[in-house]
């Protein structure tokens, strides 16, 4: 702002340069002017108007964005939205249409089209701002290239000259980092510790982090931020049950030796599609914002919105991504239970008596403790019982489910755990419902007749 003063005074006085003194009052006139009302909001790289319309900024000098709607998209000289920018965000290209831009981008990477297609349609959900976006994995051996496609993913939709980034050491490394990108990459993730992994968790539904004002004793600034992540990894390791529901893991396919490219020609071949691939990318966003609003699923997913916008993709571009994703999701919940000796020896249990009933200490009895206990492995009935209800999801991915509303009997009312397969907990009464039935909102019930 001090920046911009300066150049304005010179511009309006012939050359003449506002001395110090002068801009900083003018500062403190305009902060109290500022003061009068309430803060307006700003968007980082992606926003939206009050009719709904996506706002995506180019990150120019000239302040350029691109307004995408149910009806199309186009390049507007000025945004209809606030956007503040970063040291971390860098210009994107304009926009040209090519109706081969898809296929343009995917010459440069090395999945199949199964894998591709789930990419697409995750590129597409990116620049929706209101959703949760699934944490993109990219998964493989050495030498599949992991790190340069998730450079390129991430320089789609918001580039920067820093696209990846090493594992942040702890949380306020991290809130740095996440307050000023819309979209990063942690390369190299060989683990997750528990406090990364909750912290991704948190960063993919929006989370606020409250930390001290800078020259204050008393006064806080808030950061708060959901954002479009990704990683590349060739084994994350025992993933957290939360974690892996809000993942979506593409494997990557081994890169032969007489199709490797130089890293200066992928990224002279990337810029020449670039152009391209976004104009098609905001073209299959128009066509998903024309029909999400008539999208409706049978059943809800952890990620229900992504899966909304899923199919919404299947519906325009006659794909399967959605059977894919929630096939996908299953697979890497399995892999994280069997990465959890816990969880592994519950579904153990599980498979071998049937039903099994009792208390968190006498599971702990139960469990066959390993000869060399793991970290993780719960050391009272307190922690057991906080395992597995951190553990019911991916139980339940793979048919088992977990029952906690019961109670002992007698003065102690323990709380009882009953662990069973889906098929026989399917045979049991059903609960109420949680909700009465209700008019919905804005319509009211009918009055009956009167005699």
């Amino acid at each position: 702002m001090r920046q911009r003063l300066a150049r304005l005074y010179v511009d309006t006085y012939e050359g003449d340069v506002a001395s110090q003194s002068a801009l900083a009052d003018a500062m403190s006139v305009l902060e109290g002017i500022a003061d009068e009302d309430d803060p307006v909001p700003v968007s980082l790289r992606v926003g939206s108007d009050d009719a709904g319309a996506i706002v995506v900024d180019l990150g120019t000098a000239d302040g350029r964005a691109v307004v995408v709607t149910a009806l199309g998209w186009n390049v507007v000289d000025r945004s209809p939205v606030l956007f503040r920018r970063s040291g971390a965000m860098g210009p994107m290209p304009t926009p040209v249409l090519d109706g081969d831009g898809l296929a343009k981008l995917h010459a440069l990477l090395n999945m199949d089209d199964t894998t591709f297609r789930q990419l697409a349609a995750w590129l597409v959900a990116a620049w929706i701002p209101h959703i949760p976006h699934p944490v993109l994995t990219f998964k493989g051996e050495q030498g599949t290239g992991k790190s340069k496609t998730a450079e390129m993913v991430v320089n789609l939709i918001d580039p920067s000259p820093a696209s990846k980034r090493s594992q942040p050491r702890d949380i306020k490394a991290w809130a740095a980092q996440a307050f000023n990108s819309w979209a990063l990459c942690l390369d190299n993730i060989s683990t997750i510790p528990p406090w990364l992994s909750d912290t991704l968790c948190k960063a993919v539904t929006g989370d606020g982090i409250v930390d001290r004002a800078l020259y204050t004793d008393d006064d806080v600034v808030v950061l708060t931020f959901r954002r479009v992540l990704a990683m590349t990894t060739i084994d994350a390791g025992a993933l957290a049950g939360d974690l892996a529901e809000r993942l979506l893991m593409l494997d990557l396919q081994l890169i032969e030796e007489d199709r490797r490219r130089t890293e200066e020609e992928l990224n002279g071949a990337f810029e020449a599609v670039r152009p391209a691939v976004l104009g098609a990318l905001f073209d299959l966003l128009a066509c998903v914002l024309a029909v999400l609003p008539t999208v409706r699923l049978d059943t809800m997913p952890r990620m229900a919105d992504f899966a909304r916008v899923l199919a919404a993709v299947d519906q325009v571009m006659d794909w399967h991504t959605l059977d894919d994703y929630l096939a996908t999701s299953a697979n890497v919940a399995t892999d994280a239970l069997e990465g959890d000796p816990f969880g592994a020896a519950v579904a153990a249990l599980v498979d071998q008596a049937g039903t099994w009933q009792g208390t968190a200490a006498q599971l702990l009895d139960t469990l066959p403790t390993p000869l060399v206990r793991p970290p993780n492995w719960p050391k009272d009935a307190t922690r057991a019982g906080g395992r597995l209800k951190r553990l019911a999801p991916l139980l339940r991915s793979i048919g088992i489910t977990v029952d906690d509303t019961q109670r002992s009997p007698g003065k102690q009312r323990h709380r009882l755990y009953v662990l069973s397969r889906a098929e026989a907990a399917a045979s049991d009464p059903g609960q109420a419902p949680l909700w009465p039935e209700v008019a919905p909102i804005g319509q009211g019930r009918t009055p009956p007749d009167q005699p």
